[in-house]
């Protein structure tokens, strides 16, 4: 059996707001919208999926849709300008890291590797 990358995908309990979100804040083009709504981040496919009925919003998972950035604290300074809530950069060993939330509670990073 081989196995191949399909997407990585965050559940979501408004797909409209979701996908506003995702579009005007980032500028992820939107491929497609079905059941899911699909993004495409640099060849990856991200997709937005429906929270299955009776489940509550999870919060706080392991995953997390990290996005490369020259520089996070430029970054985080534009996505304020847009109203998004960011938390401080911290310094790590190897680059520095950004943190904010889509408005599900999912946790996207920030990173910017040293140079």
């Amino acid at each position: 059996m081989t196995f191949h990358f399909d997407s990585v995908f965050y559940y979501v309990s408004d797909l409209d707001r979701s996908i506003g979100f995702y579009r005007e804040i980032f500028g992820f083009p939107l491929l497609s919208r079905d059941a899911v709504a699909r993004f495409d981040i640099d060849g990856v496919l991200f997709e937005l999926a429906p929270l299955p009925a009776g489940e509550l919003p999870r919060r706080g998972g392991n995953a997390r849709l990290c996005l490369c950035v020259d520089n996070v604290e430029a970054a985080l300074q534009e996505l304020k300008g847009k109203g998004v809530v960011t938390r401080e950069a911290q310094e790590k060993s190897n680059g520095v890291l950004g943190a904010l939330e889509d408005p599900d509670g999912n946790e996207l990073c920030l990173w910017q590797y040293k140079q």
